[in-house]
Order: C-alpha cells, then sequence, then structure tokens
C-alpha cells in the first residue's frame, strides 16, 4: 500500500562560480526526472533573492518510499550525484514535508 503524498525540499549551495552551471545542471535533471517518473508529481526550483549560488528544489512524489527507493537508483539521479561535487559545496539539505490542512486561495 502506497504511503500518503510527500514534498520534498532540497537546498543546494552552488560552489564559487558555479551558479550558472549548477542551475542548468539540476534544469537539465529535472525535466528528465519529471518525464521519466511517474511517482514524480512535480518539481520547481527557485534561486536564492539575494544568494545566487543558492538553489531550492520544491518536489512533489506520490509517497517518500518512492523518492527515497526507485528514485535515487535511476541512472540520470546516480550520474548528478557523482558530478554534483564538482557543481556544489557539500551534500544538499533534504527534508520532507507531509501536508497537514491548510488554505488556498481560488
Amino acid at each position: 500500500m502506497p504511503g500518503s503524498p510527500i514534498t520534498v525540499l532540497i537546498v543546494y549551495q552552488a560552489r564559487p562560480g558555479k551558479a550558472e552551471e549548477g542551475l542548468d545542471s539540476l534544469a537539465s535533471l529535472v525535466a528528465t526526472v519529471v518525464a521519466e517518473e511517474p511517482a514524480c508529481l512535480g518539481i520547481t526550483i527557485h534561486q536564492d533573492a539575494s544568494d545566487a549560488a543558492r538553489v531550492l528544489l520544491l518536489e512533489e512524489w506520490v509517497d517518500k518510499a518512492s523518492y527515497v527507493g526507485p528514485h535515487m537508483l535511476t541512472p540520470h539521479i546516480r550520474a548528478f550525484i557523482e558530478k554534483a561535487p564538482e557543481l556544489f559545496a557539500g551534500p544538499p539539505d533534504i527534508s520532507f514535508w507531509e501536508a497537514r490542512g491548510g488554505n488556498r486561495s481560488a
């Protein structure tokens, strides 16, 4: 039985002088993930308004198991993880969030 939908927040810090290359690499990865992984419900890329080297990915997945399991084993993720140290300072900060109600304006 699948779990509940999950929001994944991932924060990257680009190495000095690598912000644009890092964004390009993430944009390419996001396009592949969204096109090839049905458990991914969508991903948006955000750049910190006061620090262009900080990037946030806001990802929606059908459940946490899909993200931590099959997604992390895909060839495109494995290739990205291998190249990431060239572009980003350290591993990303990854957190998982569950919806708990709220309001959406129409």
